[in-house]
């Protein structure tokens, strides 16, 4: 028989073991679901060409998305190949295929890192990086507007690109080059997978 003095010690031992296990064992359930993924469903991306004689957009549907949550840290990645974009005429659609090396570096692809917390908020402050024509370019503080149904967040705003961020010669009509702003509209969608 056990002496007196450590009865209780024993005991204390037996019931705090087993708490203390439970609780780590939800501090690690509470660890993993903190881990999340995206996928991109929806998506319209349009760019914008001003020509002092018309104006163009260009519109590719064929985007396609990954994000992947850990330690309160999201990585995203959105790509698309150069020749989805449509501008509704074809031999401009193959021009700026050529203009922009299109079969060299066929995607243009966007990088983005966001704090998980701000996934729920109505406004996203993103710094870009954005790969296109064998360039790769930096935007900082690009401002998009997120609005949420059910599981669905859709993704609107304006990345504001130029030729010159990607060392893309000016395309010339009646001997007058294209203004160098080439913004692009995003409108998409993602689902948590």
């Amino acid at each position: 028989m056990l002496p007196m003095r450590r009865t209780p010690l024993l005991a204390f031992l037996i019931f705090t073991i087993p708490v203390v296990a439970q609780t780590s064992a939800q501090a690690s359930v509470q660890t993993v679901q903190t881990d999340q993924s995206w996928t991109l469903g929806e998506s319209t991306l349009t760019y914008h060409m001003s020509h002092p004689i018309h104006e163009v957009d260009g519109i590719s549907r064929g985007a396609r998305g990954k994000g992947v949550c850990h330690a309160e840290q999201c990585d995203f990645l959105v790509a698309a190949t150069v020749k989805s974009f449509d501008s509704g005429d074809s031999n401009r659609d193959l021009h700026m295929l050529q203009v922009t090396r299109g079969a060299e570096f066929p995607i243009v692809s966007v990088r983005f890192r966001l704090p998980q917390a701000s996934l729920s908020q109505p406004m996203l402050d993103c710094d870009l990086e954005v790969q296109f024509a064998g360039n790769t370019a930096h935007y900082t503080h690009v401002i998009f507007h997120q609005t949420m149904d059910g599981t669905a967040h859709r993704i609107t705003g304006t990345i504001p690109s130029t030729l010159t961020d990607f060392k893309i010669q000016a395309p010339t009509f009646l001997t007058v080059p294209i203004k160098n702003e080439i913004p692009v509209r995003v409108d998409m969608t993602w689902h948590p997978s």
